[in-house]
């Protein structure tokens, strides 16, 4: 499950839980509606709540990216905690993704 947050030009996804082969088919539609459906410019993919990122998960964030620049939108991660970090790091994709601490960079809070 996740939530879908939209500001005036800004597009939050919060997935929770895992990313990986059983649900990133249905992450990449979600991903791919919010890039190209939406009037706004920037999709962040909050991943505060998600608790493991498998090859496949990586593949559809990687794939999201490429979209967003193909159409000239900004996309970005933010709350990555250490666990997942580490596989950016080690795939060496954290040099390739835009990421941040937390949403208040974005004007947005947490709705708990």
């Amino acid at each position: 499950m996740q939530a879908v947050l939209n500001t005036s030009k800004i597009t939050v996804i919060r997935p929770q839980g895992s990313l990986n082969a059983a649900n990133a088919l249905e992450f990449e539609r979600d991903l791919t509606t919010a890039l190209t459906q939406n009037g706004s410019s920037s999709l962040v993919v909050d991943l505060e709540q998600v608790e493991a990122l498998d090859s496949a998960g990586l593949m559809t964030l990687v794939s999201a990216l490429k979209l967003a620049q193909s159409l000239g939108r900004r996309f970005s991660l933010c709350s990555v905690s250490p666990s997942i970090r580490i596989i950016f790091e080690l795939t060496q994709l954290d040099q390739v993704f835009e990421m941040f601490e937390g949403t208040a960079l974005f004007g947005v809070t947490s709705a708990r």
